[in-house]
């Protein structure tokens, strides 16, 4: 059975940070999570001039997982427990916080230096309650290890960043059942994308425009798209449009548990937050080195 769009959801344009532009559709005053997800950003697409672009400095996270994806740019990312990295475009991290750790996101110098366009995605994933405190690890992903996979007909291509799709199953393990796929649908193109019916899902569009579930619903760029119950998720790109739709496909079993929230901390009560305060405060979570 397709799944039906249940809304249609318009992304919230914001400041983030130091000043970073982002297209937020959750969480907003009209809808706070869509289960197990917390948080999804579009970062950007912003051009930095030459010695002007911004990040995000040492910054601490519990209980739940981040997950970067980078379409252009170039950015360092460092961590209390001593883990470096970069992130290029088509690169993927999917950082599980648990326990705790101070982390921070920056440009790479030479993108500091000469400027360029940042353009690309976090996503918050909850954890449950018996993995919240689990070891911190990362999955970094470079965009060559990424699975691309296309239809028959070459209309759809799909970025299998987690789960599946068109036959393909991507490389990250993930803590709870989750999909994760960047589509690229050109016109006259569709795709019908079996997920667990016990998954949620929803769409985020950014760019072009297409029609989604069994009433060809329309949704365009900067909107999200939450589907019902059902057995697939169906989307598809009219003959008549002018450019091919970008989108996001996420789904995630929920986990029907209490969501306590205070900035970076994300656990299941106020005493847990107060816990997680705490534990920051007195140095638990670590400090990162200076850089040499």
């Amino acid at each position: 059975m397709s799944r039906a769009v249940a809304s249609v959801v318009t992304a919230h344009q914001q400041m983030e940070g130091g000043g970073f532009p982002v297209r937020r559709p959750f969480p907003t005053a009209g809808l706070d999570q869509v289960d197990p997800f917390l948080l999804l950003d579009e970062m950007g697409p912003v051009e930095w001039p030459p010695e002007e672009a911004i990040g995000a400095p040492d910054h601490p996270h519990r209980g739940f997982e981040t997950v970067t994806y980078l379409l252009e740019g170039h950015m360092c990312h460092r961590d209390s427990f001593g883990h470096a990295g970069e992130l290029r475009a088509g690169d993927v991290q999917w950082m599980t916080a648990g326990s705790g750790l101070v982390h921070s996101e920056m440009p790479h110098p030479d993108f500091q230096k000469n400027g360029g366009t940042t353009h690309g995605f976090q996503l918050w994933v909850n954890l449950p309650r018996n993995r919240k405190l689990m070891a911190p690890r990362y999955q970094e992903i470079t965009a060559a290890e990424i699975p691309l996979v296309e239809s028959n007909n070459g209309l759809v291509q799909a970025r299998v960043i987690a789960g599946e799709s068109l036959g393909v199953s991507a490389s990250i393990e993930t803590v709870i059942p989750i999909t994760y796929l960047h589509l690229t649908i050109a016109p006259g193109g569709a795709l019908e994308q079996p997920l667990a019916p016990e998954l949620n899902a929803m769409v985020y569009c950014f760019g072009g425009a297409g029609e989604f579930g069994p009433h060809r619903t329309p949704a365009t760029d900067g909107q999200l798209v939450l589907f019902g119950d059902g057995e697939t998720v169906d989307l598809c790109v009219p003959d008549s449009a002018f450019e091919s739709l970008e989108a996001l496909l996420l789904a995630g079993a929920p986990l029907s548990e209490p969501v306590a929230r205070y900035g970076p901390f994300v656990m299941n009560s106020h005493n847990e937050l107060a816990q997680a305060v705490e534990d920051f405060q007195a140095g638990k979570m670590g400090r990162i080195a200076p850089a040499e």
